[in-house]
């Protein structure tokens, strides 16, 4: 199966969980009329982004990996026959948070879980206040629609983790986002084609989209969408998403690209791992 038909979705915070859950599914649900044999959200897909501001209310969004919102997932993607990449607030234990995307098989089955590493605490992205650093490493799930990995948003502009994806077998990376104008305009442009480039894999970006006033009044972003895919050479799959509205985007990928461009640029061959002194010290 070397095509594999993918799905991201872009939407704006509609002010309530219950709907923000019930227009998820029914992105599932268009996607999977469509043929996409998988999907994957947006960063913190069920709420607000709340690192807007550092406000302990916002910890009552937190769920366990395996808690009530995953579940309906879970029985949807067996509904569906599709596998989901549900981007979530994780609730570990009480007062122990992750920003963390849990990973469905088709059959609803949950392969695992990857937790955002990097974490930043920059004007309107106090990210801090609400989670800890990643502890589980940079998994690689076999799914029925190919092998997969995950970085979240602040996580794309480390290219560290990005290289640790593709040396664990990634062949389609998902980078969910809640990026907004400001300094991250051209990196947006950059960086996941860049990544896809580097290591030879697919990398499929969703990002929030539109301005969330409806929760922070004046202090509230607005959000670019421009979900978009790029190939193993760093070229975009078809056109971006828009970014003023709500969309699914829907990409063919073909996987069998993967080792085309890797026999033609050898860069894992040629990586030195042996000279690399200066990145791993703390």
């Amino acid at each position: 199966m070397p095509v594999v038909r993918v799905a991201i979705t872009q939407t704006t915070w509609t002010g309530d969980k219950e709907s923000m859950i019930a227009k998820h599914e029914q992105f599932a649900r268009d996607a999977a009329a469509q043929g996409a044999q998988i999907i994957c959200f947006q960063e913190l897909f069920y709420g607000p982004y709340f690192g807007i501001t550092e406000d302990p209310k916002y910890y009552d969004y937190a769920e366990p990996a395996d808690g009530p919102t995953v579940q309906r997932f879970q029985k949807l993607a067996k509904e569906l026959g599709i596998v989901m990449v549900l981007p979530i607030y994780e609730e570990d234990q009480p007062g122990v948070y992750y920003n963390t995307a849990v990973v469905v098989e088709k059959d609803g089955t949950i392969l695992g879980k990857y937790r955002k590493h990097h974490i930043p605490h920059l004007d309107k992205f106090y990210e801090k206040f609400y989670f800890r650093p990643g502890n589980l490493g940079y998994p690689v799930f076999d799914t029925s629609a190919g092998k997969i990995g995950v970085y979240i948003c602040y996580d794309r502009h480390f290219p560290e983790g990005w290289r640790e994806l593709g040396l664990n077998g990634a062949e389609i990376v998902f980078n969910p986002n809640a990026t907004k104008p400001g300094l991250s305009n051209r990196l947006w442009d950059l960086e996941q084609a860049t990544a896809a480039a580097a290591n030879g894999y697919f990398v499929a970006a969703p990002n929030r989209v539109g301005t969330e006033d409806n929760e922070y009044g004046d202090l509230a972003v607005t959000f670019y969408g421009t979900s978009q895919f790029a190939d193993p050479q760093g070229n975009f799959v078809g056109e971006r998403g828009s970014n003023e509205k709500e969309e699914v985007v829907i990409r063919d990928l073909d996987l069998d690209m993967i080792r085309q461009v890797r026999n033609q640029w050898q860069f894992y061959r040629d990586r030195r791992p042996d000279s690399y002194a200066a990145i791993t010290k703390p």
